[in-house]
């Protein structure tokens, strides 16, 4: 049985509309127009126990609303939803215990306080057991490495020291669904990755259904078999993401290495240059030319190192996008 079913959730904003310049604004003080657009428009969709899914999309696209519908923070407009059995809206108790919703632009660690105080706090609003809670925070706190920062002022901490606090806090009751919206936002690669293997690990180990919202492309590539990509409140896919990659990644990309100088015109003609700066050049091919291609450069440049590799996820997610936006 799914952990979480979603059939034709539809959510709507009332947003108010202003004429431009300041006659405009001064009209609107007396004569406000407003005008309802969809942030969720009808989507459905699965996802089974223990399944990690990437759900992307540009800014404005709906992933944050869909995240509060099922986490029970908005009461859709229409359609129907279902979280471990439950209906989010109602905010019943037993179903605010197995979930979590960790928001990477929203703390809720008290600011003045060390982590440590928040942390009994949520045992409290939890009623975990004592022993249960220490020996789930000395898991946590060992796996995330903050042994030393939690009885430090939450002010105090960087930003990626605070982001493992938020998630420690998120999980000390061991919620069975886990909403991760932009966990890693502004966090340095090293954080990310740090972050990244952790949650990795805590799905692995725990089988928690986890939505991971992401603009790093690589969190997704890392951690997620299956992506639904929504886009102006709707699904545009949803799937593998190696489907994409096989469908939409019909180039590849060759990294040279020079021993001679040579003109950009005598690179140029073996593909679309993407960088080039003595000794390096990057260069993007069609698929089905790769073999001719490298055969010629080797023969015709002086190559010092070559490399072949296929086009970054997000830049195979663009195209995507932007494919999909031309067919609408």
């Amino acid at each position: 049985m799914p952990t979480i079913k979603v059939n034709g959730l539809y959510k709507s904003y009332r947003v108010k509309e202003k004429q431009p310049g300041l006659w405009g604004s001064v009209k609107s003080l007396f004569h406000s127009r407003h005008k309802i657009v969809p942030a969720v428009n009808g989507i459905s969709f699965k996802i089974e126990p223990g399944e990690l899914i990437g759900f992307i999309g540009p800014n404005g696209a709906g992933k944050t609303t869909t995240l509060k519908c099922l986490s029970g923070l908005l009461y859709p407009d229409r359609g129907e939803i279902s979280v471990l059995g439950h209906q989010p809206w109602r905010r019943h108790t037993s179903f605010l215990r197995q979930i979590a919703f960790v928001m990477g632009q929203k703390n809720q660690l008290w600011w003045e306080l060390p982590p440590m105080e928040t942390f009994l706090l949520n045992r409290a609003v939890y009623n975990i057991p004592r022993r249960k809670f220490r020996r789930r925070l000395d898991e946590l706190v060992s796996l995330l490495e903050v042994e030393k920062i939690i009885r430090t002022q939450t002010r105090k901490l960087s930003l990626g020291q605070r982001m493992k606090c938020e998630l420690i806090a998120a999980l000390l009751h061991q919620p069975q669904v886990l909403f991760l919206d932009e966990p890693t936002i502004g966090l340095d690669v090293i954080m990310q990755k740090k972050i990244r293997d952790f949650i990795k690990v805590y799905n692995e180990k725990y089988r928690a259904t986890i939505i991971l919202t992401s603009h790093y492309m690589r969190d997704v590539q890392q951690l997620a078999k299956r992506v639904i990509i929504i886009n102006y409140g709707k699904i545009i896919f949803n799937g593998p993401l190696a489907t994409i990659a096989e469908r939409y990644q019909r180039q590849k990309q060759i990294s040279l290495v020079l021993d001679k100088n040579v003109s950009q015109k005598e690179i140029a003609k073996f593909g679309k240059i993407k960088t080039w700066q003595y000794p390096r050049a990057v260069i993007t091919v069609a698929r089905s030319e790769i073999s001719t291609i490298v055969s010629q450069m080797l023969q015709e440049l002086p190559i010092r190192d070559i490399n072949v590799e296929d086009l970054a996820i997000d830049e195979i997610i663009r195209r995507f996008f932007v494919k999909n936006k031309a067919e609408q």
